[in-house]
């Protein structure tokens, strides 16, 4: 199934959730004071807008904020919140589309694993290399990933729970050989009652395939966190925060990923 089959109507319909889950203030905030923190002043782009979670607050923040999405509902979501003259949004690829003022933004973000969206490992370099192209000499790329987790796969079998909470329960199915994972998210009410069932296809990359890629379209990694709130990496993180750097721009020292 095609990504804009996938994020129809009711996809963007049941998206929001106002203060919680990822919309929550302790989640959100973090999110949005460190890329306002790494937008140095400048123009921020970023890729699978969506309905706005993070490109909203920030603009309030006072970071000029443009975007890039593949699916129209979910800019008519965002519509409800900010017009096209707060946020304005090109309908289109991240991997491919051109947004005004390409070379010339300071940042480049892509949150909440959406990278892993697109299927094929050349479609995910293409993404880095059309950052590269938005981008001014020293500016930003930022990825929010989560890491694989093939190492919780039990013996022979290729599912794993991935969330479970009272009235939802998420697996996700692995292929291994292509890197591929899918979704599945259930809801239930009134017990044994299915609400409903969502899916979602995605392409796995580990850290060191993800540096790759970012040296492949001209960048350096800067730094590597666990969370928003700049987190130590280790063996054990769930995610990462990667902040990757075109070299030139102004010799002003790195950011260190941190918030005052």
């Amino acid at each position: 199934m095609r990504q804009e089959e996938i994020w129809d109507a009711g996809a963007a319909g049941g998206y929001d959730t106002p203060g919680t889950g990822m919309f929550a203030r302790d989640v959100l905030g973090p999110t949005v004071d460190t890329l306002a923190e790494l937008a140095d002043g400048g123009g921020a782009l970023e890729f699978a807008i969506g309905t706005g979670r993070v490109a909203v607050p920030l603009a309030e923040k006072g970071v000029a904020v443009t975007g890039i999405e593949l699916s129209r509902p979910m800019v008519d979501r965002l519509r409800t919140k900010a017009d096209e003259e707060a946020v304005p949004v090109v309908l289109g690829d991240m991997a491919t589309a051109t947004a005004p003022g390409a070379g010339r933004f300071r940042l480049v973000y892509l949150v909440f694993n959406a990278i892993s969206l697109l299927q094929t490992q050349s479609q995910q370099v293409e993404c880095f290399r059309n950052a590269a192209r938005h981008l001014a000499p020293g500016g930003r790329f930022v990825i929010e990933l989560w890491v694989p987790e093939v190492h919780k796969l039990p013996p022979d079998k290729k599912a794993v729970v991935c969330r479970s909470e009272p009235g939802r329960i998420s697996l996700d199915t692995y292929d291994v050989l292509n890197q591929h994972v899918v979704s599945h998210h259930f809801d239930f009410v009134e017990g044994r009652r299915t609400a409903g069932l969502f899916q979602s296809p995605h392409r796995y990359i580990w850290p060191s395939e993800l540096d790759l890629m970012a040296q492949l379209a001209g960048f350096a990694l800067e730094f590597r966190h666990a969370d928003w709130q700049g987190g130590p990496f280790t063996a054990d993180s769930g995610s990462h925060v990667s902040v990757y750097r075109l070299p030139g721009g102004d010799d002003h020292p790195p950011a260190d990923g941190t918030t005052s």
